[in-house]
């Protein structure tokens, strides 16, 4: 008996995801708008990497980081979203046993590096209000390299040591995840060996990586609140919350779904909460950043004006 339960579980070779709580009729409506919030993604991050590119005024900390955080809401949403889109067109819900890893291993690295990118963003606010006469010296082009470098050594890092744990598990045969793609929390429940070091890890890093940029970015907006409550004025508020406003939708929009999907997790009887919010993390926000950077920002829409007033005269 042991002999086949251990065959049993060492053979997984895919799993089944149940995907999205929707209706069978209302696939259709549901695929186009995931495939145009998708594509949304895509070209509006895109589009925040080429006029970030073309235009020299923005050749700045700021948007530097802003080019790195569009390019990863970008490979962020194409872990899930294309899998997800061909699995409602197809109407086959299963994925590979090396596919489903590879995907928690990239949905993890690019998870935790949003995280890190808003981090160094809100640094980077901090010293342009807090210390702006020594902006120039302290964000210089090699600390906004170190940054970007630090944030993918650790997110790949974190990334690594949950896959490995995850590798090291063993599954059923007939493996049925309630989500739409391998989460990682969702594996390891679904698991038949002893789990208690992935929780543990999970728990422990998974909240250093959650919580100390977290601490960091709500640090730097209190120095930045007392400095501007030192010397009120009205055009030092709004000078300040055009210059954090985009910032700080972001976070709030970011942190928001991980507070709801992470510390308030739903009990088994209601896990559809967390395929929801799931699509709000993976693909609603990624969706929003470049509306919020560009509604929301005069350098992003006057970049913009300038690239459209050029591209008659230079065809």
């Amino acid at each position: 008996k042991k002999s086949m339960r251990r065959d049993n579980q060492s053979s997984v070779s895919e799993f089944l995801l149940l995907g999205l709580p929707i209706q069978p009729e209302q696939q259709g409506m549901y695929y186009a708008l995931f495939l145009g919030m998708y594509l949304t993604t895509v070209l509006g991050n895109l589009l925040i990497i080429l006029l970030i590119r073309l235009d020299s005024r923005l050749h700045t900390p700021m948007y530097f980081f802003l080019s790195h955080l569009a390019l990863t809401d970008i490979s962020f949403s194409s872990v899930t979203a294309p899998k997800m889109l061909m699995n409602m067109l197809m109407q086959t819900q299963f994925i590979s046993y090396a596919g489903c890893i590879s995907q928690e291993f990239c949905f993890v690295l690019f998870a935790d590096l949003d995280n890190f990118l808003l981090t160094s963003m809100a640094y980077d606010r901090y010293v342009a209000i807090c210390h702006p006469l020594h902006y120039p010296r302290i964000m210089s082009q090699n600390l906004c390299f170190l940054l970007v470098i630090v944030s993918w050594v650790l997110s790949f890092a974190n990334a690594l040591l949950q896959t490995l744990l995850l590798a090291r598990l063993s599954f059923l045969k007939d493996s049925t995840l309630h989500h739409f793609f391998c989460d990682l929390s969702a594996l390891v429940k679904l698991s038949s060996s002893d789990t208690t070091i992935n929780q543990l890890v999970i728990l422990s890093v998974g909240s250093l990586v959650i919580a100390v940029p977290f601490i960091c970015i709500l640090v730097s907006y209190g120095h930045i609140g007392a400095t501007i409550l030192r010397r009120p004025s009205i055009k030092g508020i709004c000078k300040a919350l055009s210059t954090c406003g985009s910032h700080l939708s972001v976070v709030s929009l970011y942190y928001g779904a991980i507070i709801g999907l992470y510390l308030f997790p739903s009990s088994n009887s209601t896990k559809d909460k967390d395929v929801i919010v799931s699509v709000l993390y993976t693909l609603v926000i990624p969706m929003l950043n470049p509306f919020i950077y560009s509604l929301r920002n005069r350098d992003m829409k006057g970049a913009l004006r300038n690239i459209l007033r050029r591209g008659p005269f230079s065809a």
